[in-house]
């Protein structure tokens, strides 16, 4: 739950829709089971880790909530995210561009199923993940030192006195 909330910020709903490779498009891929031994194809994560150490491990994340007032992005390398023992979630995304900061329209979330997971693409602005359970362990791949040296937030309570709430 966010500690910032007061009367003065407002609160802008975002219905989370259900990911498919076509409406991920815009903020990276959905990567799905393919049966072993198929070639590399579009199909299958299209990583750039090239900027340093790749760094691949379960996080154990607490509920938290569904709402944000912050939004991050990493401009050195792709992210993938996926759970663990199948339990759905919840992403909030705007596509990557030249500006420091993401447009409020473009701000949407997706449900995603706990089938696949998810690359998100150099550049593309990302909030959570969020869930309902107590907590939810994640497999994520990025850079060793993206949390550090390559971890981009703006603040939508800051800047526009809004949090956004994923329903």
């Amino acid at each position: 739950m966010l500690g910032f909330m007061s009367e003065s910020i407002s609160t802008k709903l975002l219905f989370a829709q259900w990911v498919t490779r076509e409406n991920f498009r815009p903020y990276g891929q959905v990567i799905f089971a393919a049966v072993d031994g198929k070639s590399f194809d579009a199909e299958d994560a299209q990583l750039n880790l090239q900027n340093g150490v790749p760094r691949f491990y379960i996080m154990r994340l607490q509920e938290e909530g569904r709402k944000f007032g912050q939004i991050t992005r990493h401009v050195l390398c792709t992210q993938c995210l996926g759970s663990l023992e199948g339990k759905d979630w919840l992403m909030a995304v705007a596509p990557p561009g030249d500006s420091d900061k993401p447009s409020l329209d473009d701000v949407v979330a997706f449900r995603i199923p706990g089938n696949c997971f998810i690359k998100l693409d150099v550049g593309t602005w990302h909030a959570g993940p969020y869930f309902d359970a107590d907590f939810v362990d994640f497999y994520n791949l990025e850079l060793s030192d993206t949390n550090v040296v390559d971890h981009f937030t703006f603040d939508f309570v800051k800047h526009h006195n809004l949090v956004f709430e994923i329903v």
